[in-house]
């Protein structure tokens, strides 16, 4: 068997991880193996899903979750928790681009990421309005809102969601 040559490009990246039986996380042509989440994540992201999906279809956006990729130009493709999109058009099959929300649960394993890689990638979308961190264990929010002078930090049991027209609070996506 040959080795694989790395960096790999995105290109390739995209048709192997369509047949991949493990999801994997591209960055800078590396690739990352995704671990599994706890229930406590599982159930925190379903409930932000299914309370987002009503709102969503009356604005004719789309909600997905852990299993659709966001691509970030070149560099990154990632599998958000919950990702929100209205951008027009029909959606590429494989992932999405322009998503306007943002929800990654907080686990052990990948809070630093969350808070510091991700982040910074995410917030270099011209389409996001609210890249959301949710901790299951304080069950707490902390949003990074745009704003005219870049993102804006806030902590909170609650969120207001613009793209959507919605707030979202902390009995509803903590609920188990």
């Amino acid at each position: 068997m040959l080795a694989r040559k790395l960096p790999l490009s995105l290109e390739a990246y995209l048709e192997e991880e369509a047949q991949s039986p493990v999801r994997r996380e591209y960055l800078r042509g590396r690739l990352y193996a995704m671990a599994g989440s706890s229930a406590l994540h599982n159930r925190v992201a379903l409930n932000i899903a299914a309370r987002l999906l009503e709102a969503a279809r009356a604005k004719g956006c789309r909600v997905y979750m852990s299993d659709m990729k966001l691509r970030i130009r070149d560099e990154a493709v990632y599998y958000p928790d919950v990702m929100v999109v209205c951008a027009p058009g029909p959606p590429h099959p494989y992932y999405e681009e322009s998503p306007c929300l943002v929800v990654e649960v907080l686990s052990p394993a990948t809070a630093a990421q969350d808070r510091r890689e991700k982040r910074a990638l995410y917030e270099t979308l011209d389409s996001l309005e609210v890249y959301l961190l949710v901790d299951p264990e304080a069950r707490r929010f902390t949003a990074y809102r745009r704003a005219p002078e870049g993102f804006l930090e806030e902590e909170g049991k609650e969120v207001y969601l613009p793209c959507l027209d919605l707030t979202l609070g902390a009995e509803e996506a903590f609920r188990l």
